[in-house]
């Protein structure tokens, strides 16, 4: 199965995104899949042709200030939560998708589970990998630093500081091909790492955390967490309160993955997601 490289205009905003289709028409629902930070779509492309052979549309879009989707000046675009959510919000709906299943991996990714909590009556199922889920996540110094005034804005400009922040997260050595890839957006222009910064200042994170512990005491979706219990970043005590709190969840556990956990681990992840979307509600 291939994956097609598109761009769509919402409103102002030219998004990007990867699809990858079925060979025929299925009935089945369509996979959002939305990355973390500083990653982008490219971070699903493991999974997206799996997926899609299983006979899923599995759609990768790369957020706003981040991959191949527009880096916007901040006051074009405010890189809050509430304006990604928004943004994506009107993505969702001129890529006509009315009900779809969600995977979400890692900080920024968290947008999307607002988003989820948001818009429930559209999520059929959800999916999480390695994402901060209560308010005791913190944004590590790695992702931290560059959101420094000055400081920030020179180590955003080093194109190698994608590569530092993937292997760190990552507790391994990330394919020389993937680095490419991530670090294209930062060799071309200084907007890109403009983006990087205003995103870190504004993720908000101990706002958005408190929206998330409290929306998810009502969440009634099916909801799987496939954590890698390496992750320097994010303790797994998050993951098992959140599946404590739904009411249908199930907690899976990749012992030799860390916080990018689709990065080599992608086999073992779509596995249990294509186990997770057949599966009968309870």
């Amino acid at each position: 199965m291939s994956i097609e490289k598109k761009n769509i205009t919402v409103d102002s905003l030219e998004w990007f995104y990867r699809e990858a289709k079925p060979d025929e028409e299925t009935d089945k629902l369509p996979i959002l899949l939305l990355h973390g930070f500083p990653a982008q779509s490219h971070s699903w492309t493991a999974m997206m042709p799996e997926l899609a052979e299983a006979g899923y549309r599995a759609i990768a879009p790369d957020w706003i200030g981040c991959g191949l989707s527009p880096k916007l000046d901040k006051r074009d675009f405010s890189y809050k939560p509430e304006a990604f959510i928004q943004a994506l919000a009107e993505l969702i709906d001129a890529l006509e998708i009315e009900r779809f299943y969600l995977v979400i991996q890692g900080f920024l990714g968290s947008v999307g589970l607002q988003y989820a909590l948001q818009n429930r009556e559209k999520i059929e199922r959800l999916t999480i990998l390695n994402t901060p889920l209560s308010s005791t996540a913190k944004l590590p110094w790695q992702m931290k630093q560059l959101g420094i005034p000055f400081v920030g804005d020179m180590l955003v400009q080093d194109p190698l500081f994608v590569d530092r922040t993937l292997e760190k997260g990552s507790c391994l050595t990330v394919a020389d091909e993937d680095l490419d890839v991530y670090r294209s957006p930062y060799l071309k222009s200084s907007a890109a790492g403009r983006s990087v910064s205003a995103i870190v200042q504004n993720l908000d994170l101990k706002k958005s955390m408190a929206e998330i512990e409290s929306g998810f005491k009502g969440w009634q979706q099916p909801t799987l967490i496939v954590w890698g219990t390496k992750d320097p970043w994010l303790d797994i005590s998050q993951a098992e309160n959140l599946v404590n709190i739904c009411e249908n969840g199930k907690l899976v556990k990749l012992a030799e993955a860390a916080h990018y956990p689709q990065e080599h681990w992608s086999g073992d992840i779509t596995d249990e997601l294509l186990l997770f979307l057949r599966r009968k509600e309870v």
